[in-house]
């Protein structure tokens, strides 16, 4: 693993490290240096994340946490501290969609009331939505409570939050995953605010489509072609493709770093021009 020296001594801690994204947010800081610990709901999923890293010469603990059970965050903290010491740097990584929370079209016609086979704004269900507001804000707000102290001990320390584009450009057919992402960008600009006189820096990553786990069944086809709803997307994206985890490391790297010191409050989106270009 090729190593420098600018995170050197800082202890990261990523909540959902097991998923594509952040599994190469933790690599990419192990190789300059972080112990990072790797929190997920599916415990050897970090543990092989973890694994991996130390294979390579890094340094990482794989934990599994609830980012929704406050005892749980506690026990990894105590298990993080125990490892490596206090957290340097939070990456709130965790979160995701519900097919409850999801329409099956992107407009309503009223023929579609009277269609079983159609999933209407009328027939989604509440607790779909909360599942989707609680993984994503609750899922931020918690560990940020758990983590951040360590921070505010030191009066100095990192929080970076996951975010996405269709908090500023809200998607069609995912009323409640666009509405909790935009409590998340939200949520993002009051924490800057309110830890700014205690050394705390706040901002998010808003990214564009990029493949995972959870979208590639949706955007792509089973040949490698894509999708209806893929090849809509990839119309209204200048640069004419998904982003690859590789994408993100340039505003990861930056906003958790030193050069960053004099920003806090921002939601970056890193999409490839989506949210800029209006389809004309």
């Amino acid at each position: 693993m090729k190593k420098t020296d600018e995170f050197r001594g800082k202890t990261v801690v990523i909540t959902g490290g097991g998923g594509i994204l952040c599994q190469s947010f933790a690599r990419t800081l192990a190789e300059r240096g972080a112990r990072v610990a790797i929190l997920d709901l599916n415990g050897e999923a970090a543990r092989a994340v973890a694994q991996e890293i130390l294979a390579a010469g890094g340094e990482a603990l794989g934990v599994e946490a609830n980012v929704l059970d406050a005892d749980s965050l506690k026990r990894a903290h105590e298990a993080i501290s125990i490892a490596f010491g206090p957290c340097d740097i939070l990456i709130n990584g965790a979160g995701g969609n519900h097919p409850k929370g999801t329409t099956s079209q992107e407009y309503l016609l009223k023929e579609h009331l009277k269609e079983e086979a159609v999933t209407t704004f009328f027939d989604l269900d509440p607790v779909g939505i909360q599942f989707v507001f609680d993984l994503n804000f609750l899922g931020t707000f918690l560990p940020t409570r758990e983590f951040a102290l360590d921070m505010v001990e030191k009066e100095q320390g990192v929080v970076l939050n996951v975010s996405s584009m269709s908090s500023l450009r809200p998607l069609t057919r995912i009323p409640a995953y666009s509405g909790a992402k935009s409590a998340v960008s939200n949520f993002t600009q009051w924490l800057a605010v309110y830890f700014a006189k205690v050394g705390i820096r706040v901002n998010a990553l808003a990214p564009g489509f990029f493949l995972t786990d959870q979208n590639r069944s949706l955007l792509t086809s089973e040949d490698g072609g894509l999708t209806a709803r893929g090849n809509t997307i990839i119309a209204h994206t200048p640069m004419q493709r998904f982003g690859t985890a590789a994408d993100l490391d340039g505003a990861l790297l930056w906003l958790c770093g030193s050069d960053s010191a004099f920003v806090t409050g921002v939601v970056i989106p890193i999409d490839g021009g989506f949210s800029a270009y209006s389809g004309v």
